[in-house]
């Protein structure tokens, strides 16, 4: 049985970074808004947060961080402080 136990902790945890937080483009907000808002609520870089506005802009939406529920809820709550469009999947 420990077997399984320590199975079923590594499959749970496998579970908890299976989500991705993604931001969508909206035409209303400027890059250089959405650069720093990603700058200031999910630690990136700016290249990284450019990065991620021009796909989000091109295609619609951007995949900005993966990681678990924990993590990336913060994140999430801070972008849609700014009035950004996000999800968690």
């Amino acid at each position: 049985m420990k077997e399984k136990t320590k199975t079923d902790k590594k499959a749970r945890g496998k579970e908890e970074r299976n989500f991705s937080l993604n931001l969508f483009n909206d035409d209303i907000h400027s890059f250089d808004y959405v650069i720093e808002s990603l700058v200031d609520a999910c630690m990136m870089d700016n290249i990284q947060a450019e990065q991620c506005t021009y796909i989000a802009h091109y295609k619609g939406k951007c995949n900005v961080k993966n990681g678990s529920f924990k993590e990336l809820k913060p994140m999430k709550d801070r972008l849609k402080e700014r009035e950004l469009i996000c999800s968690i999947d």
